[in-house]
């Protein structure tokens, strides 16, 4: 899964440093239909990231409801031990 994780990212990288690359060059150019194209570019640029984070939310929720990831309401050492705090104070 972790291997998924960094194929992933990386191929993220790639197209988020393409759309830089041809909004840089869309910007530069004049011809008819560059303002268009430069608008999408630049959209793209604040969409496409933007989606990708929801859909890393959504995984990460969807994830732990289903029972793979365990809320993280308890203490970690109280999870290894089996013992819960009560809250009431030590030495009462």
């Amino acid at each position: 899964m972790n291997k998924i994780k960094r194929i992933a990212a990386m191929i993220g990288v790639i197209v988020l440093v393409g759309m830089y690359v041809v909004t840089l060059i869309l910007g530069l150019t004049a011809s008819p239909a560059t303002q268009n194209m430069l608008m999408a570019s630049i959209v793209c640029t604040v969409v496409i990231p933007v989606l990708i984070y929801a859909m890393m939310l959504v995984a990460r929720v969807l994830g732990s409801s289903n029972g793979k990831n365990p809320p993280n309401d308890e203490n970690p050492e109280e999870k290894r031990s089996g013992k819960k705090n009560s809250g009431s104070k030590k030495g009462k």
